[in-house]
């Protein structure tokens, strides 16, 4: 489950790169400026770091990097739920144009830069040259501790949602009591208003209805006059339309024998004669249960001025006063729950006993694994010139918070005979260096989330044996997981599978750096230049080259 192929498109200075990444370790090295830190640079940004676009190169549209790794068991489901196509093989890619706009792809279909970040905490584990000085801060010295602990995701998980529930029912019963006047006021207004408004009793439907019977009682007269003109237009019995239409038809009946397409036109006063006699008939029956009613149009007109009036007391559109009355109710009901003390003293209550379980069970788990981890880094600090020196995992009562209620502090004594001290009073940068090392050698000493670890010059002020050392442990992290460095240490590189070589080149008037994957003959010349030495003829350094690289297994020849 690691990475396997990382291409780069006018990325900084690079014009275009791929490169095929082995299993073991890696380490690439290269002159002062030479680029070194860019492969780490374009593998953060496709792994959902910031991106702008000073990434990239000059007089180039757009920068375009892709990884491929080997997709891990613990990201099937994660790809599935998002959508992505989920085989064998994770392709990542960011695309950054020259106004800095970023575009990327997971498996070919569109992500987002926190779905790259999702993604790369089960890909790649990044430990930077000042990596020290993050362990100074008091969350990543529990984030460190808490990395080796039996506790599952599904627990911290829980644990930050109670402590969420039991800090927002401890903050309702708060403002509860600050706010009891205020509240209480607001109360009173809304249950005002709801009594006024309730008098009226609006229907949520009686808005539109009052208006249609208040229209239609009003011109009830003129509407009596013409269904009457119409009903006599229709019943006159010497020009009625009626007696018009039934002599029509009598007519054309007797003409049935003689003009057979007569029949059509027949037919059609037939059924327009019943018709018309269907709507005499309605009318009629309208006629006689239609009058005007001057009493009860008076109590529409009364009806409607208490509509209009309370709307406009309360800024509203009549028809929106039924809705405005529920909303009242909703939010009176509200305010009475967030009034309920001792409602919200009991989910106070019930919160922080589900917190406390659970942080509790995390104490424990801390309890248990601090001496562990302390013993295994004081172990690996035995190799890397710290002799004598001793790490230690202190627990302390702090505050409840979404991860429990323990404040973390590493310790360390540099030497025999010191007292641990936290490591932000640690004056050496090297020790610190060099424990941060240490510290990622052990936390990934086990089977780890991820499978491939990036090291940016953590060997920073390390060298002579501790360099030795420091390869020696690299090398053997590389046995279990894929792990590249960058180095400046013959001694590091020595250790290596595989070399590559960052370089600078100018090019049609453009400066370029270049990726070489080294042959054994260019890996001891690579060595010997690390090794420097004012002074000291270039055979003595290749054949001290050599003698490191034999030193570490690595064979002179075959393939890198």
């Amino acid at each position: 489950m690691a990475l396997r192929r990382l291409t780069l498109r006018d990325f900084v200075l690079v014009d275009e790169l791929e490169l095929e990444v082995q299993d073991g370790f890696t380490v690439l090295t290269g002159e002062t400026g030479a680029g070194k830190s860019i492969l780490i640079d374009a593998l953060q940004l496709v792994l959902g770091a910031r991106a702008d676009a000073g990434v990239v190169r000059e007089g180039a549209e757009r920068t375009d990097v892709a990884a491929e790794f080997d997709t891990p068991a613990a990201l099937q489901r994660w790809l599935d739920d998002a959508g992505f196509a989920a085989d064998d093989t994770l392709l990542l890619r960011r695309v950054v144009d020259s106004a800095g706009k970023s575009r990327a792809w997971i498996n070919g279909s569109p992500a987002t830069a926190t779905q790259l970040r999702e993604a790369a905490t089960e890909l790649v584990a990044i430990h930077g040259q000042h990596a020290w000085q993050r362990l100074t801060e008091a969350t990543a010295a529990r984030q460190v501790l808490d990395s080796q602990t039996s506790v599952s995701s599904a627990v911290w998980a829980q644990l930050a949602l109670h402590w969420q529930a039991w800090r927002a029912a401890t903050q309702a019963l708060a403002r509860a009591d600050a706010e009891r006047e205020t509240l209480e006021r607001e109360r009173e207004r809304l249950q005002w208003q709801i009594d006024e408004v309730t008098k009226l009793g609006p229907g949520a439907h009686e808005w539109p209805e009052l208006q249609t019977e208040h229209s239609r009682l009003t011109h009830a007269q003129a509407l009596i006059d013409t269904a009457e003109q119409a009903l006599q237009l229709l019943n006159d019995d010497e020009h009625g339309a009626l007696t018009g239409l039934s002599r029509a038809q009598q007519l054309l009946a007797h003409t049935e024998r003689l003009a057979p397409d007569l029949l059509a036109p027949a037919q059609v006063l037939v059924d327009a004669l019943a018709q018309a006699s269907d709507a005499a008939h309605t009318l009629g029956h309208w006629l006689q249960r239609t009058s005007p009613d001057p009493e009860r149009l008076g109590q529409l007109d009364n009806r409607l001025a208490q509509w209009i009036a309370l709307a406009r007391r309360y800024r509203l559109a009549p028809e929106e006063l039924a809705a405005q009355l529920e909303k009242w109710r909703a939010d009176l009901a509200a305010l009475m729950a967030s009034r309920d003390r001792s409602a919200l003293q009991a989910q106070a209550q019930a919160a922080q006993q589900q917190w406390q379980a659970l942080a509790d069970q995390v104490r424990a788990a801390r309890q248990q694994t601090a001496p562990k981890l302390a013993a295994r880094v004081t172990q690996a600090m035995q190799g890397l010139g710290m002799g004598g020196g001793r790490f230690e995992v202190a627990l302390a009562p702090a505050d409840p918070g979404p991860h429990g209620a323990d404040m973390v502090t590493l310790l360390v004594a540099g030497h025999r005979g010191s007292t641990p001290r936290p490591l932000a009073k640690v004056a050496s940068g090297g020790e610190l260096s060099r424990l941060a090392l240490a510290l990622a050698v052990v936390t990934h000493g086990s089977a780890g989330d991820v499978h491939t670890l990036l090291f940016d010059e953590i060997d920073a002020g390390v060298g002579g044996e501790v360099g030795d050392t420091v390869g020696r442990l690299l090398s053997e992290v590389g046995q279990r997981f894929q792990v590249l460095a960058v180095t400046h240490l013959p001694q590091v590189a020595a250790c290596a599978q595989q070399h590559w070589r960052v370089s600078k080149a100018a090019a049609q008037g453009r400066t370029l750096s270049r990726v070489q994957v080294l042959a054994p003959d260019a890996r001891t010349a690579e060595v010997a230049r690390m090794l420097g030495g004012a002074g000291t003829p270039g055979d003595t350094r290749l054949a001290h080259a050599q003698a490191l690289l034999s030193a570490a297994g690595t064979p002179r020849r075959g393939s890198a």
